[in-house]
């Protein structure tokens, strides 16, 4: 008995000295970024131009790995990550064709890995950058070296916000959004943030100020709320100057006044909502609800929108000094990502003062 007692205490001693060191390791490595950095600009040469059409596209690609046959442990499935690096490989040459298949002069792109187990340490942003022959600029939101849960562990993530373009670029950076989870939690999980990219304009002497996002997803709601504040002073501000604003991606919000799909009844996430008074006067949506943006991952698309869940939380915020032409939700049944692009073509009004 005494021994088997000394075994037992062995064990519980090395569990706990194991989760003292993991802590410990986090501790030193987390990431802790300030709340305004600098990021590197493109090189593009294409300088913007008034009442000119503008095409901007916005696409969550699930880090290449949540195509229609996936689902997801924190939307209610099973699987942690993709069975297969080809799968990722082949999600991602999809999306690369979805992409093509919409030329445009700005793509904003959510969950894009650098370098992460998840995804097979593929270099996503590189890889998409390379594809579309368009410069690009990152901002981390999820940067861990080593997520310890669930059970197989996430592992390494190194993931972000881009934003792709040959427009001119005058600067562009990393804006903190405030973050909902408190230590040690915090440690291991997200860490978002607006990407906020500048445009200078041919003949004028305002800016084209382009807010790449993707707000959080699973906290408790108060998240959403707060980031939500945040992007609404950031709006009003850029506005104030005179600029045109936008804010696109994905707000993991419904849109007041968007198309309600049917309710599946199903367990599984369900995104927060965004009315007209979260955001600032003067400003719009621009959305279209023709389509779902995003569906749930509590198991594989079956096909149809009866029997999986469905929403729309991508799209973009605009400012009344610039006129929306068209907004397209381009449908492919999530063959590649659990979001579909989403399109807006649109010309900045001229100053009249």
């Amino acid at each position: 008995m005494k021994k088997l007692l000394m075994i037992i205490l062995g064990i519980v001693i090395s569990l706990l000295s194991t989760v003292l060191l993991l802590i410990g390791y986090l501790s030193i490595k987390e990431y802790k970024p300030r709340e305004v950095e600098t990021v590197t600009t493109t090189k593009g040469k294409n300088m913007l131009q008034q009442q000119t059409d503008i095409s901007l596209l916005t696409l969550n690609i699930g880090y290449g790995g949540l195509s229609s046959s996936e689902d997801f442990f924190m939307d209610g499935g099973k699987n942690i990550q993709p069975k297969s690096k080809q799968l990722v490989e082949e999600n991602l040459a999809g999306i690369t064709t979805m992409l093509k298949e919409h030329p445009s002069d700005m793509y904003l792109l959510q969950e894009v890995d650098l370098d992460s187990k998840r995804s097979y340490h593929i270099n996503q942003k590189e890889s998409l950058s390379n594809a579309l022959h368009m410069p690009s600029t990152f901002a981390y939101n999820f940067n861990v070296p080593y997520v310890p849960f669930p059970i197989p562990p996430i592992g390494k993530v190194e993931s972000g916000i881009v934003t792709m373009t040959n427009a001119t670029m005058s600067e562009a950076k990393r804006i903190a959004l405030p973050n909902p989870f408190s230590w040690p939690i915090r440690m291991a999980n997200l860490k978002r943030a607006l990407l906020e990219t500048r445009f200078p304009i041919g003949g004028s002497d305002k800016e084209l100020v382009v807010f790449n996002l993707h707000l959080d997803a699973y906290d408790n709601g108060q998240g959403k709320i707060e980031q939500s504040k945040l992007l609404k002073k950031v709006l009003e501000e850029e506005y104030d100057k005179g600029n045109y604003v936008i804010a696109g991606g994905d707000f993991n919000q419904v849109f007041e006044g968007t198309q309600s799909f049917p309710q599946t009844g199903q367990k599984g996430w369900k995104p927060g909502s965004i009315s007209s008074t979260d955001i600032p006067d003067h400003f719009s949506f621009s959305y279209d609800d023709t389509h779902p943006s995003v569906r749930v991952l509590n198991h594989a698309f079956t096909g149809d929108y009866e029997s999986s869940q469905v929403y729309v939380i991508d799209g973009f915020i605009i400012s009344d000094n610039i006129n929306t032409k068209q907004t397209n939700t381009y449908d492919y049944q999530f063959r590649y990502t659990d979001h579909h692009p989403v399109q807006m073509t649109f010309q900045l009004k001229e100053k009249t003062n």
